[in-house]
């Protein structure tokens, strides 16, 4: 296959070759014409206010007509957000989100498709859905809201929630052991893996940009504080004097360094996972997303304020690998032209039947 993708090109379109397939809009849009005439409800200071923000400014970048663009959502707080966008979307079923997403994006190439979900609605109930669409490769954007807790049904312990969480329905503390989202989905052949944090809006729209660059599914993960049932849980990495030293901003062909002076590095341990050193040491590793072997990649991700002091954000994995839509799409063809078209009822009824 050769790959056509180009990237941001000339009149400040986000593109790739099956983001190509929508047609493009003739129309300058700004951010007021994604922003629906809904009443924004959540908790004041929550952290979907800032995530929303930053979508209805980056979906502009797109270059496509409203009605080309769709949000599907599950069920929690932040899957009130197709409410609140101007394109078409969905409300749909607690965890289904990426198996709705698969049909629409399967059966209409010419819509840019987008899956809002959190981490009880995407790890627990919708844990096989979100996987299985990643692994497939299918054309769809999902980004998950981590808070680290169930927040519309009222602060119970989520697939996320560390060890010890003490919440209304673990009132001496949570004994499972957390997801790690990065992980799993990285573990999961997913060909685009990202992370950012609601409040650094920057940083943000960069990451939902190479999302959308990226031809097949796309997984971000974004720390999304709720201040209501678990305020503070990403305090180290928005506080001006901490978030230097406990963030660690990937960047593609860059070594792996970080802290307020820049003294800080990341390299190759002797079991082979990766360890804290100083930036000069020996053995300082350089990201590469674009690694067809992830290993790497996955290391970074186990990299974690709780093990290490520090938390990496930003591209983890982007590999070009043809989508599930493609391949789809390119065996129906190849079925036409040798059978022509398909008989439906033929084939339900078939040459085997039984009698019982």
């Amino acid at each position: 296959m050769t790959v056509t993708t180009n990237g941001k090109v000339g009149d400040g379109r986000v593109t790739n070759r099956l983001l190509d397939l929508v047609p493009a809009t003739t129309i300058p849009l700004s951010r007021k014409d994604f922003a629906s005439d809904q009443e924004v409800r959540w908790c004041p200071g929550c952290g979907d206010y800032a995530i929303l923000s930053t979508v209805q400014g980056f979906l502009p970048e797109l270059g496509i007509a409203r009605e080309n663009v769709v949000f599907i959502s599950g069920i929690g707080c932040s899957s009130r957000f197709p409410y609140y966008l101007n394109t078409y979307g969905m409300h749909s079923i607690h965890g289904r989100a990426p198996a709705i997403a698969t049909g629409l994006a399967t059966s209409r190439p010419d819509l840019s498709v987008w899956v809002i979900t959190g981490d009880g609605d995407s790890l627990s109930i919708g844990g096989n859905h979100l996987l299985h669409a990643l692994r497939r490769n299918v054309n769809i954007k999902i980004l998950m809201f981590n808070n680290r807790i169930y927040g519309l049904t009222k602060g119970q312990y989520s697939p996320t929630s560390e060890i010890g969480k003490i919440t209304k329905s673990t009132p001496h503390g949570s004994l499972d052991r957390p997801y790690n989202p990065t992980s799993l989905t990285i573990g999961a052949e997913a060909t685009f893996v990202a992370r950012s944090v609601d409040s650094d809006r920057q940083h943000l729209t960069s990451v939902l940009r190479a999302a959308a660059e990226h031809p097949g599914a796309a997984f971000v993960e974004i720390f999304q504080n709720c201040n209501i049932f678990n305020d503070g849980a990403f305090d180290a990495m928005k506080d001006r004097d901490t978030k230097d030293d406990a963030t660690l901003r990937l960047r593609q062909g860059e070594p792996l360094t970080f802290g307020a002076d820049g003294g800080k590095a990341v390299r190759r341990a002797a079991d082979g996972s990766l360890e804290v050193c100083a930036a000069g040491d020996p053995g300082v590793l350089l990201h590469d997303a674009h690694a067809t072997d992830p290993s790497q990649q996955f290391a970074l991700s186990r990299l974690t304020g709780d093990s290490h002091g520090v938390t990496p954000i930003g591209v983890f994995r982007d590999v070009d690998v043809p989508s599930y839509d493609e391949e789809l799409n390119a065996q129906i063809s190849r079925a036409k032209e040798r059978q022509g078209a398909g008989d439906l009822m033929k084939m339900i009824a078939g040459k085997e039947t039984w009698t019982i």
